[in-house]
């Protein structure tokens, strides 16, 4: 554990910085899964199902072609070849979408297309490319085994079967799966809504004229999009001015979401109000210091049982503690089970130095090869730069204690893009 302390302003006394782990244990004990909600099947997409799924139908629902040919009796070809074909009479074309009234008797066939129930009579499917057409009739040059070709009724699902389990992520084979079943509505557990906020008198929106000593608030693009991404819904907060009266309305205004975040006005300067209006409105203060970088001055707590996370003001520390942090927590209010991204042990293509005392987060690229991987840092680290995130298809972890990742050496690395 780092040992810097910082100042506890509930308490007023010194207060360990805590580590990743213990912040994210503080965190995600903290959150629970949101209620449920029944939606369109399409809608239900990218959800987690709140319900276990029973089949009501038996698929498919009746023995069928698995493929175009002649449904036949299986003994009146055990001994038709090329130079001794059998020769049966076509009864009629039967195609899918249509019950054939007649029953086949031996010596007879009917030209079936995949899909098709098959005729009363037959046992077997004789496929098209063994076969030669003779006027009316067709020629067999091929024996065929009972059974052969068929898909037999229940071959995929019966009555009862349990095809999706309460807790799964859909996919677009679910979808398919419920619809085979003709399960139009789908209970899912809800998604979060989530209000966010930038902070700071130099912030202008993206379409506001840029003066000198202001810049534009991207914070809220970047964090409304990760919200998106994680599967929330986000709601805009705006820009707020850095004087407690603003801060405090515009906090007022996001208590109706699920989750509260700010982004900036969390660390120790002279205008950063928002630890004391968060105060003001009762929330209780988990943790406001981690041993990482980027991003040390981040925040968590609650008010009235709502997660409030207080982001850093620099748009890549705001971006990677949403990453570690935030996203985690969404996943899991919306019941997934797989909160963090792979990790994978990566061999580094270059020396990377710090200053021990912090673990820290670098923007890198990774690429494997012959089952290995290795990775080498997007350029320069600052927190403001944006760039190092925009590059960035992984995150290399570097221990508290290194002052020195030497190149060769492995480290851990979070997967940001799992196609690696």
């Amino acid at each position: 554990m780092n040992l810097g302390f910082i100042y506890n302003l509930a308490t007023g006394k010194n207060i360990v910085m805590i580590s990743v782990e213990e912040a994210l244990e503080k965190i995600l004990s903290s959150i629970h899964v949101m209620g449920e909600e029944e939606v369109s099947l399409l809608d239900s997409l990218g959800r987690v199902i709140a319900e276990d799924v029973y089949s009501h139908l038996t698929i498919p629902p009746w023995n069928n072609s698995a493929m175009d040919g002649y449904a036949i009796i299986a003994e009146d070809v055990k001994s038709a070849s090329k130079e001794n074909p059998v020769r049966f009479r076509v009864l009629e074309d039967l195609p899918a979408g249509k019950v054939s009234e007649r029953k086949i008797k031996r010596g007879e066939s009917i030209r079936i297309m995949t899909g098709a129930p098959i005729p009363e009579g037959a046992d077997a499917v004789i496929m098209n490319e063994v076969t030669e057409k003779d006027g009316e009739f067709v020629k067999i040059l091929s024996p065929v085994s009972v059974n052969e070709n068929i898909r037999p009724a229940g071959e995929d699902i019966k009555i009862g079967d349990l095809l999706l389990k309460k807790g799964k992520l859909l996919v677009p084979s679910d979808i398919g799966i419920m619809a085979s079943i003709q399960k139009s509505r789908v209970t899912v557990f809800q998604r979060p809504r989530v209000a966010i906020l930038s902070t700071g008198d130099e912030l202008v929106d993206i379409d506001e004229p840029i003066t000198k000593g202001k810049i534009v608030n991207s914070n809220s693009y970047s964090l409304e999009a990760q919200v998106t991404d994680a599967g929330g819904i986000p709601i805009s907060l705006g820009i707020a001015k850095d004087t407690r009266d603003d801060l405090s309305k515009k906090l007022n205004s996001g208590l109706g979401a699920d989750v509260l975040i700010t982004s900036a006005g969390i660390s120790v300067g002279d205008y950063d109000f928002v630890k004391d209006v968060f105060t003001d409105l009762g929330m209780t203060m988990k943790f406001w210091k981690v041993a990482m970088k980027p991003g040390k001055p981040v925040a968590f707590g609650d008010i009235k049982g709502k997660p409030v996370f207080g982001l850093p003001g620099n748009p890549t520390a705001s971006m990677l503690c949403f990453e570690l942090f935030v996203r985690p927590s969404l996943l899991k209010m919306q019941g997934r089970s797989d909160l963090f991204r792979k990790g994978v042990t990566a061999e580094s293509l270059e020396d990377i130095k710090k200053k021990p005392g912090r673990r820290h987060f670098i923007r890198t690229i990774t690429s494997c090869k012959d089952g290995q991987y290795y990775f080498k840092t997007t350029g320069a680290q600052g927190s403001g730069m944006l760039t190092s995130m925009v590059l960035a298809n992984s995150l290399a972890i570097i221990p508290e204690d290194l002052s020195i990742l030497k190149k060769g050496e492995k480290t851990r690395i979070i997967l940001l893009d799992e196609r690696i």
